[in-house]
């Protein structure tokens, strides 16, 4: 195996450790329900051209950007919801314009998402206001933000480990640990819908109530 070749196999690895699995196996298919270029989709994300490309062949190994991570997931989360073949393409493409204008929060945004309190910035588009109607999918965002963080710092792998650890003592923590780390992004999202904004599943209007978190 040729060092370039090595190189590649081990970024891959490492893709597959800190993401799930390799970056190109997650794009590839985004590009075919999109219908899209990687250049097209390379400037929703936030990046170069080259540089997605580098990302998916595995000749670069990580995400250096958190809200690049941040805005993949929800385009995966766009092309995984039920009512995404019912889309017209204006609409899928609204939607992208949204994603693209998105970045992951800063520490003070993301504290004010999990108190309920409402951050300063763009007001919620019709798109997500019509999700937390449904129940819960106001959740989405801010799940989507702590997802973002825990795998921008830690892998997989490293996240399993530490939920394992404290699991015994505080296993309510090791669960967080574990949905948001490690699990899928739907997941997380009905994990803070159930314990932040006290939503249930059969939920249609639940008003949110205060946390622990906003006593902090």
């Amino acid at each position: 195996m040729s060092v370039a070749e090595d190189t590649i196999a081990r970024n891959r690895a490492l893709q597959t450790e800190w993401y799930g699995e390799p970056l190109g196996d997650r794009v590839r298919p985004l590009l075919g329900r999109l219908g899209m270029s990687q250049s097209g989709l390379a400037g929703v994300l936030g990046l170069s051209a080259p540089m997605l490309s580098q990302l998916m062949s595995g000749q670069r190994a990580k995400i250096s950007n958190p809200a690049v991570l941040h805005r993949l997931m929800a385009v995966e989360d766009l092309v995984a919801a039920p009512g995404f073949d019912a889309l017209t393409a204006a609409g899928v493409q609204a939607r992208l314009e949204e994603i693209k204008a998105e970045s992951a929060a800063t520490t003070s945004g993301m504290r004010g998402a999990v108190s309920g309190r409402v951050p300063a910035g763009p007001a919620p588009s019709s798109l997500e206001r019509a999700a937390e109607r449904e129940g819960g999918r106001g959740a989405a965002e801010p799940a989507r933000l702590v997802q973002a963080l825990l795998r921008e710092v830690a892998s997989a792998a490293e996240i399993e480990a530490a939920a394992g650890l404290i699991a015994d003592r505080f296993p309510d923590l090791a669960e967080v640990l574990r949905v948001y780390g490690a699990g899928r992004t739907s997941e997380a999202e009905e994990h803070f819908a159930r314990t932040v904004l006290k939503h249930t599943p059969g939920d249609r209007a639940a008003m949110p109530e205060r946390s622990r978190l906003d006593s902090v």
